[in-house]
């Protein structure tokens, strides 16, 4: 060959471009597939985004009607100590006039 290159010579070229093309064929396949990956765990990702905020807003409904029912239990409470209160001072009272009375 006139050129300067030989028939050995281009032959190793074609077989380095071809693995040239063969590595970017794997790369490309690769990073779809990562990609697809990516897009797999952001779902997954929004989906557990959605379950745990369902959650805490049951969980918040729950509180709240815990609250309630401690509102309810610390008002009946006030009332039994109030009633206690009041028995004590018509038993104290009826004490006195028993006192007095004897």
């Amino acid at each position: 060959m006139s050129s300067g290159v030989s028939v050995d010579e281009f032959q190793a070229l074609e077989q380095k471009v071809l693995r040239a093309v063969e590595i970017v064929k794997r790369e490309r396949e690769a990073r779809a597939t990562a990609e697809a990956e990516i897009a797999l765990l952001r779902e997954q990702m929004a989906a557990q985004a959605i379950a745990v905020a369902s959650e805490l807003q049951a969980a918040e409904g729950r509180v709240q009607i815990l609250e309630r029912e401690k509102e309810a239990v610390v008002s009946q409470l006030a009332a039994v100590n109030q009633e206690r209160d009041s028995v004590r001072q018509r038993v104290e009272k009826m004490l006195q006039q028993m006192d007095e009375l004897l």
